[in-house]
Protein backbone atom coordinates (compact mmCIF):
# COMPACT_ATOMS: atom_id res chain seq x y z
CA UNK A 1 0.00 0.00 0.00
CA UNK A 2 1.36 3.44 -0.94
CA UNK A 3 1.58 6.53 1.25
CA UNK A 4 -1.20 8.08 -0.82
CA UNK A 5 -3.46 5.10 -0.11
CA UNK A 6 -2.84 5.48 3.62
CA UNK A 7 -3.87 9.14 3.35
CA UNK A 8 -7.56 8.16 3.37
CA UNK A 9 -7.46 5.23 5.83
CA UNK A 10 -8.35 7.51 8.73
CA UNK A 11 -11.73 9.27 9.09
CA UNK A 12 -12.04 12.38 6.92
CA UNK A 13 -11.33 15.03 9.53
CA UNK A 14 -9.03 17.31 7.52
CA UNK A 15 -8.47 18.68 4.04
CA UNK A 16 -5.41 18.00 1.90
CA UNK A 17 -2.55 20.47 2.15
CA UNK A 18 -3.65 23.81 0.74
CA UNK A 19 -0.34 24.09 -1.17
CA UNK A 20 -1.28 21.02 -3.20
CA UNK A 21 -4.37 22.76 -4.61
CA UNK A 22 -2.93 26.28 -4.93
CA UNK A 23 -5.03 27.90 -2.25
CA UNK A 24 -3.92 30.33 0.43
CA UNK A 25 -7.07 29.86 2.51
CA UNK A 26 -7.71 26.48 4.10
CA UNK A 27 -11.44 27.26 3.92
CA UNK A 28 -11.24 27.12 0.11
CA UNK A 29 -9.79 23.59 0.02
CA UNK A 30 -12.54 21.08 -0.85
CA UNK A 31 -10.47 17.91 -1.21
CA UNK A 32 -10.18 15.67 1.86
CA UNK A 33 -8.01 12.76 0.71
CA UNK A 34 -6.87 10.55 -2.13
CA UNK A 35 -5.73 7.01 -2.82
CA UNK A 36 -4.58 4.83 -5.68
CA UNK A 37 -7.65 3.31 -7.35
CA UNK A 38 -7.04 -0.39 -6.80
CA UNK A 39 -10.04 -1.31 -8.97
CA UNK A 40 -8.64 0.42 -12.08
CA UNK A 41 -6.59 -1.22 -14.81
CA UNK A 42 -2.93 -1.70 -13.96
CA UNK A 43 -1.73 0.39 -16.90
CA UNK A 44 -3.78 3.44 -15.89
CA UNK A 45 -2.61 6.22 -13.61
CA UNK A 46 -5.83 6.11 -11.61
CA UNK A 47 -6.81 7.55 -8.25
CA UNK A 48 -9.83 8.09 -6.03
CA UNK A 49 -9.99 11.66 -4.74
CA UNK A 50 -12.44 12.52 -1.99
CA UNK A 51 -14.08 15.92 -1.59
CA UNK A 52 -16.60 17.61 0.65
CA UNK A 53 -18.75 20.59 -0.29
CA UNK A 54 -19.84 22.85 2.59
CA UNK A 55 -23.51 23.52 3.27
CA UNK A 56 -22.71 27.24 3.31
CA UNK A 57 -20.10 29.21 1.39
CA UNK A 58 -19.32 32.91 0.96
CA UNK A 59 -19.71 32.76 -2.83
CA UNK A 60 -20.89 29.30 -3.94
CA UNK A 61 -24.27 29.61 -2.27
CA UNK A 62 -26.88 26.79 -2.39
CA UNK A 63 -30.09 27.77 -4.17
CA UNK A 64 -33.30 26.01 -5.08
CA UNK A 65 -32.35 22.88 -3.17
CA UNK A 66 -29.04 22.48 -5.02
CA UNK A 67 -25.39 23.09 -4.26
CA UNK A 68 -23.56 25.49 -6.56
CA UNK A 69 -22.22 23.47 -9.53
CA UNK A 70 -19.04 25.54 -9.51
CA UNK A 71 -18.10 23.57 -6.40
CA UNK A 72 -17.75 20.60 -8.75
CA UNK A 73 -15.71 22.63 -11.23
CA UNK A 74 -13.37 23.79 -8.47
CA UNK A 75 -13.11 20.23 -7.13
CA UNK A 76 -12.06 19.03 -10.59
CA UNK A 77 -9.48 21.82 -10.80
CA UNK A 78 -8.10 21.02 -7.37
CA UNK A 79 -7.91 17.32 -8.25
CA UNK A 80 -5.50 17.93 -11.13
CA UNK A 81 -3.27 20.13 -9.01
CA UNK A 82 -3.27 17.66 -6.12
CA UNK A 83 -2.30 14.67 -8.26
CA UNK A 84 0.34 16.64 -10.15
CA UNK A 85 2.13 17.52 -6.91
CA UNK A 86 1.43 14.49 -4.72
CA UNK A 87 1.65 11.69 -7.28
CA UNK A 88 3.56 13.09 -10.26
CA UNK A 89 6.22 14.98 -8.29
CA UNK A 90 5.64 18.47 -9.68
CA UNK A 91 7.50 20.76 -7.24
CA UNK A 92 5.49 23.26 -5.23
CA UNK A 93 5.86 26.71 -6.74
CA UNK A 94 5.47 25.56 -10.35
CA UNK A 95 2.90 27.51 -12.37
CA UNK A 96 -0.11 25.76 -13.89
CA UNK A 97 -1.92 26.80 -17.07
CA UNK A 98 -5.37 25.31 -17.64
CA UNK A 99 -6.25 24.64 -21.29
CA UNK A 100 -9.74 23.23 -20.94
CA UNK A 101 -12.30 22.17 -18.34
CA UNK A 102 -15.54 20.24 -18.79
CA UNK A 103 -18.27 18.42 -16.90
CA UNK A 104 -21.70 16.91 -17.40
CA UNK A 105 -23.95 16.20 -14.40
CA UNK A 106 -27.43 15.22 -13.36
CA UNK A 107 -29.28 17.63 -11.05
CA UNK A 108 -29.02 14.91 -8.38
CA UNK A 109 -25.28 15.62 -8.17
CA UNK A 110 -26.03 18.94 -6.50
CA UNK A 111 -29.05 18.19 -4.30
CA UNK A 112 -28.64 19.62 -0.83
CA UNK A 113 -29.15 17.59 2.33
CA UNK A 114 -28.90 17.89 6.08
CA UNK A 115 -25.10 17.49 5.99
CA UNK A 116 -22.21 18.61 3.77
CA UNK A 117 -22.00 16.84 0.41
CA UNK A 118 -19.33 14.13 0.17
CA UNK A 119 -18.26 12.95 -3.28
CA UNK A 120 -15.58 10.76 -4.83
CA UNK A 121 -13.76 11.76 -8.00
CA UNK A 122 -12.48 8.61 -9.69
CA UNK A 123 -9.68 10.08 -11.74
CA UNK A 124 -7.62 8.73 -14.64
CA UNK A 125 -4.54 10.66 -15.72
CA UNK A 126 -3.85 10.47 -19.47
CA UNK A 127 -1.54 11.97 -22.11
CA UNK A 128 1.09 12.62 -19.47
CA UNK A 129 4.03 14.68 -20.76
CA UNK A 130 7.02 13.63 -18.66
CA UNK A 131 10.01 15.76 -17.78
CA UNK A 132 12.55 13.72 -15.83
CA UNK A 133 11.01 12.65 -12.52
CA UNK A 134 8.17 15.12 -12.92
CA UNK A 135 5.68 16.08 -15.63
CA UNK A 136 5.11 19.09 -17.86
CA UNK A 137 1.37 18.52 -18.23
CA UNK A 138 -1.43 16.03 -18.57
CA UNK A 139 -5.09 15.46 -19.29
CA UNK A 140 -7.34 13.82 -16.71
CA UNK A 141 -10.88 12.50 -16.63
CA UNK A 142 -13.10 12.10 -13.59
CA UNK A 143 -16.19 10.06 -12.79
CA UNK A 144 -18.02 11.60 -9.85
CA UNK A 145 -19.82 9.34 -7.41
CA UNK A 146 -22.14 10.34 -4.60
CA UNK A 147 -23.35 7.70 -2.18
CA UNK A 148 -22.00 5.09 -4.59
CA UNK A 149 -23.95 6.41 -7.58
CA UNK A 150 -22.36 8.06 -10.62
CA UNK A 151 -23.79 11.57 -10.86
CA UNK A 152 -21.32 13.41 -13.11
CA UNK A 153 -18.30 13.12 -15.37
CA UNK A 154 -15.68 15.71 -16.20
CA UNK A 155 -12.05 16.53 -16.62
CA UNK A 156 -9.43 19.05 -17.63
CA UNK A 157 -6.06 19.53 -19.31
CA UNK A 158 -3.18 21.62 -18.03
CA UNK A 159 0.52 22.30 -18.45
CA UNK A 160 2.98 23.42 -15.78
CA UNK A 161 6.24 25.35 -15.86
CA UNK A 162 9.03 26.10 -13.43
CA UNK A 163 9.18 29.49 -11.68
CA UNK A 164 12.18 30.48 -13.86
CA UNK A 165 10.38 29.60 -17.08
CA UNK A 166 7.26 31.43 -15.92
CA UNK A 167 9.36 34.48 -15.07
CA UNK A 168 10.82 34.49 -18.58
CA UNK A 169 7.35 34.22 -20.08
CA UNK A 170 5.36 36.48 -17.76
CA UNK A 171 7.89 38.55 -15.84
CA UNK A 172 6.66 42.06 -15.10
CA UNK A 173 2.97 41.39 -15.71
CA UNK A 174 0.74 43.31 -13.22
CA UNK A 175 -1.28 41.63 -10.49
CA UNK A 176 -3.95 44.37 -10.45
CA UNK A 177 -6.08 45.96 -13.16
CA UNK A 178 -4.71 49.45 -12.60
CA UNK A 179 -8.14 51.02 -12.97
CA UNK A 180 -11.42 51.45 -11.13
CA UNK A 181 -13.94 48.65 -10.78
CA UNK A 182 -16.87 49.00 -13.23
CA UNK A 183 -20.44 49.16 -11.95
CA UNK A 184 -22.02 45.68 -11.72
CA UNK A 185 -25.17 44.56 -13.45
CA UNK A 186 -28.16 43.96 -11.20
CA UNK A 187 -27.25 40.88 -9.12
CA UNK A 188 -30.78 39.52 -9.63
CA UNK A 189 -30.09 39.22 -13.38
CA UNK A 190 -27.27 36.73 -12.83
CA UNK A 191 -28.49 34.70 -9.87
CA UNK A 192 -26.77 36.52 -7.00
CA UNK A 193 -27.92 38.72 -4.15
CA UNK A 194 -24.79 40.80 -3.61
CA UNK A 195 -23.11 43.20 -6.08
CA UNK A 196 -19.76 41.91 -4.75
CA UNK A 197 -20.46 38.58 -6.45
CA UNK A 198 -21.22 40.06 -9.88
CA UNK A 199 -18.43 39.75 -12.47
CA UNK A 200 -20.21 41.51 -15.35
CA UNK A 201 -20.58 45.24 -16.02
CA UNK A 202 -23.67 46.50 -17.89
CA UNK A 203 -23.51 46.34 -21.72
CA UNK A 204 -22.81 49.55 -23.59
CA UNK A 205 -26.01 49.00 -25.58
CA UNK A 206 -28.98 48.12 -23.34
CA UNK A 207 -30.30 44.66 -24.10
CA UNK A 208 -27.14 43.54 -25.90
CA UNK A 209 -25.76 40.16 -24.78
CA UNK A 210 -22.25 41.55 -24.39
CA UNK A 211 -20.65 42.70 -21.15
CA UNK A 212 -17.29 43.84 -19.85
CA UNK A 213 -15.67 41.47 -17.38
CA UNK A 214 -15.65 43.06 -13.93
CA UNK A 215 -12.34 42.07 -12.33
CA UNK A 216 -11.93 42.69 -8.61
CA UNK A 217 -8.44 41.54 -7.64
CA UNK A 218 -9.39 42.00 -3.97
CA UNK A 219 -12.00 39.25 -4.26
CA UNK A 220 -11.04 36.56 -1.70
CA UNK A 221 -12.46 33.66 -3.73
CA UNK A 222 -11.19 34.13 -7.27
CA UNK A 223 -8.06 35.99 -6.14
CA UNK A 224 -7.28 33.86 -3.11
CA UNK A 225 -3.63 34.85 -3.73
CA UNK A 226 -1.96 37.29 -6.17
CA UNK A 227 -1.81 36.15 -9.81
CA UNK A 228 -0.86 37.89 -13.05
CA UNK A 229 -3.97 36.98 -15.06
CA UNK A 230 -7.70 36.45 -14.71
CA UNK A 231 -8.18 32.97 -13.18
CA UNK A 232 -10.03 30.36 -15.20
CA UNK A 233 -12.60 29.90 -12.44
CA UNK A 234 -13.55 33.57 -12.74
CA UNK A 235 -13.96 33.22 -16.51
CA UNK A 236 -16.22 30.22 -15.99
CA UNK A 237 -18.33 32.17 -13.50
CA UNK A 238 -18.50 35.04 -16.02
CA UNK A 239 -19.73 32.56 -18.64
CA UNK A 240 -22.43 31.29 -16.28
CA UNK A 241 -23.57 34.81 -15.38
CA UNK A 242 -23.65 35.77 -19.07
CA UNK A 243 -25.67 32.64 -19.91
CA UNK A 244 -28.15 33.35 -17.14
CA UNK A 245 -28.54 36.97 -18.21
CA UNK A 246 -28.87 36.11 -21.91
CA UNK A 247 -31.56 33.48 -21.24
CA UNK A 248 -33.24 35.59 -18.57
CA UNK A 249 -33.12 32.60 -16.24
CA UNK A 250 -31.03 33.84 -13.31
CA UNK A 251 -31.79 30.76 -11.18
CA UNK A 252 -31.02 28.21 -13.91
CA UNK A 253 -28.88 25.27 -12.78
CA UNK A 254 -25.63 24.68 -14.66
CA UNK A 255 -25.55 20.97 -15.56
CA UNK A 256 -22.97 20.97 -18.34
CA UNK A 257 -19.84 22.88 -19.30
CA UNK A 258 -17.24 22.54 -22.06
CA UNK A 259 -14.69 25.35 -21.83
CA UNK A 260 -11.42 26.08 -23.61
CA UNK A 261 -8.79 28.66 -22.67
CA UNK A 262 -6.73 29.85 -25.63
CA UNK A 263 -4.54 32.55 -24.08
CA UNK A 264 -3.95 34.44 -20.84
CA UNK A 265 -6.75 36.84 -19.88
CA UNK A 266 -4.71 39.90 -18.92
CA UNK A 267 -5.62 42.00 -15.91
CA UNK A 268 -4.76 45.37 -17.43
CA UNK A 269 -6.87 45.00 -20.60
CA UNK A 270 -10.70 45.09 -20.77
CA UNK A 271 -12.23 41.69 -21.49
CA UNK A 272 -15.48 41.43 -23.45
CA UNK A 273 -17.93 38.61 -22.61
CA UNK A 274 -20.52 37.75 -25.28
CA UNK A 275 -23.28 35.14 -25.08
CA UNK A 276 -25.33 33.45 -27.81
CA UNK A 277 -28.38 31.37 -26.89
CA UNK A 278 -28.41 28.33 -29.17
CA UNK A 279 -31.71 26.88 -27.99
CA UNK A 280 -32.91 23.71 -26.28
CA UNK A 281 -31.24 20.33 -26.62
CA UNK A 282 -33.10 17.00 -26.78
CA UNK A 283 -33.35 16.85 -22.96
CA UNK A 284 -34.92 20.28 -22.64
CA UNK A 285 -31.76 21.98 -21.36
CA UNK A 286 -30.81 25.38 -22.77
CA UNK A 287 -27.50 25.53 -24.62
CA UNK A 288 -25.57 28.80 -24.53
CA UNK A 289 -22.22 29.59 -26.13
CA UNK A 290 -20.07 32.26 -24.45
CA UNK A 291 -16.93 33.87 -25.84
CA UNK A 292 -14.39 36.07 -24.07
CA UNK A 293 -12.08 38.38 -26.01
CA UNK A 294 -9.44 41.03 -25.40
CA UNK A 295 -8.39 43.50 -28.08
CA UNK A 296 -10.19 41.39 -30.66
CA UNK A 297 -8.34 38.18 -29.72
CA UNK A 298 -10.23 35.21 -28.34
CA UNK A 299 -9.36 34.38 -24.73
CA UNK A 300 -11.77 31.56 -23.97
CA UNK A 301 -14.96 29.88 -25.09
CA UNK A 302 -17.53 28.01 -23.06
CA UNK A 303 -20.55 25.93 -24.05
CA UNK A 304 -23.01 25.73 -21.16
CA UNK A 305 -26.12 23.66 -20.51
CA UNK A 306 -28.70 25.24 -18.19
CA UNK A 307 -31.64 23.48 -16.59
CA UNK A 308 -34.61 25.63 -15.59
CA UNK A 309 -35.36 25.51 -11.86
CA UNK A 310 -38.27 23.40 -10.69
CA UNK A 311 -40.88 25.79 -9.32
Amino acid sequence: MTDSARAVDAPLTATVAREYVHRASVAEVFLTGWAVDLDAKADDSSFVVQAQWPRSHAFFVPAGGHQDPLLLVESIRQTGSLLAHAEHHVPLGHQFLMWDMFFSATPAAFETGSAPTDIELHTVCRDIVRRGRTIAGMRYEVTVRRDGTTVATGGARFSCTSPKAHQRLRGGRPTTTGRGLPTPVDPAEVGHTSPRHVVLAPPETPGEARWELRVDTDDPIFFDHPVDHVPGMMLIEAARQAARAATRQPQALLIGLDSEFTRYAELDTPCSIAAHVEGFDTTGALRVRVRGAQQGEQVFTADLLLRSPVL
